[in-house]
């Protein structure tokens, strides 16, 4: 199969769906087929970016044998139910973080896609960004030393309508499934295993909804990572991975194309650039197409998605805090 043969339909029309079929414009690509639960929506998204077919119904996009993958952006709370209509119906999937609610119904999900032969993936920026391929690849070689403790902050400010899909509970709000992902998997991606210690502390919003938390980890090689988030507070988006040799500072680390590394022994600053971050969604298509045609998805690191949501959930089975209609 050429990449050129690779129909990639789009289930919901937010603003991710909208970069992502700006970025394969710019690329002079295009989405096959959009569907949305609002169909006047999915038209106009469809006209917006030339797309070949809009679906009367979301069923019909499952059904179209056509179709090799989706990409999913629908709110976390929706992803479960539609991932199995999709995984049963022979579709590739990438799902936008967080790929499920909690680790059920990722396990499942990531059976049911072994059982179908079929890549499934989430869309996490950080798995693809060439800057990251760099860093993990000098950080393999040696160049830095030993990754001893990272230190992520992520904060958002966002209103308190309680309404809006950070808060509401009904659409899996809170800070950990939006935000807390991105932290979690840098610090996946930059240590040599998975944490297996884990502490917490963390503050509810109006609606019962995560809006702070600070979360301490650890894993059996003595690596170290605190994590801070907050939905009505901000923070700047800032990654530190302090080595044995110096320490690398990352800004704005969801789609970061640029990092210093600081030398320990000299003060020396060098840059680190690789990549655009205006092609973050760009490099998730094509690795997810080459998964698709090489049948080794490894740069998927669906295996790293898994250690995040494993975490994700222990911290909020801790805080007992389980969305509406959630089975663990």
């Amino acid at each position: 199969m050429s990449e050129r043969n690779i129909n990639l339909a789009v289930l919901g029309v937010g603003v991710v769906a909208n970069e992502m079929a700006q970025c394969l414009r710019r690329q002079g690509k295009s989405l096959y087929a959009v569907a949305n639960r609002t169909h006047s929506k999915a038209v106009d998204f469809a006209q917006k970016y030339s797309v070949a077919k809009v679906y009367d119904t979301i069923d019909d996009m499952f059904s179209d044998e056509a179709v090799d993958a989706i990409y999913m952006t629908t709110p976390h709370n929706m992803h479960y139910p539609f991932m199995k209509r999709a995984l049963e119906s022979g579709k590739h999937l990438l799902v936008e973080k967080s790929i499920t609610l909690n680790s059920r119904e990722l396990d499942e999900m990531i059976s049911l896609a072994a059982e179908k032969n079929l890549v499934l993936a989430e869309a996490m920026t950080i798995w693809h960004m060439p800057l990251y391929k760099t860093l993990w690849q000098k950080i393999s070689d040696g160049e830095f030393g030993k990754v001893q403790i990272i230190t992520l902050n992520f904060g958002s400010f966002k209103e308190y309508d309680m309404r809006n899909r950070f808060f509401n509970m009904n659409l899996a709000g809170g800070a950990l499934l939006d935000i807390g992902v991105y932290a979690l998997s840098i610090v996946r991606s930059f240590m040599t295993e998975r944490p297996t210690e884990i502490l917490s502390q963390w503050q509810p919003s109006p609606t019962g909804s995560d809006e702070m938390a600070t979360i301490l980890l650890k894993n059996s090689c003595g690596q170290l990572a605190t994590v801070a988030l907050s939905m009505h507070s901000k923070q700047p988006k800032r990654a530190v991975i302090s080595c044995e040799r110096g320490y690398i500072e990352i800004a704005e680390y969801p789609r970061a194309d640029k990092a210093i590394f600081v030398d320990a022994a000299t003060g020396n600053v060098t840059e680190i650039s690789a990549g655009d971050r205006a092609d973050a969604l760009l490099y998730e298509f094509n690795d997810m197409v080459h998964a698709i045609e090489s049948g080794d998805a490894s740069a998927m690191k669906l295996d790293f998605s898994k250690d995040v949501m494993d975490i994700m959930t222990a911290l909020r089975k801790n805080w007992n805090l389980r969305y509406p209609d959630e089975t663990w």
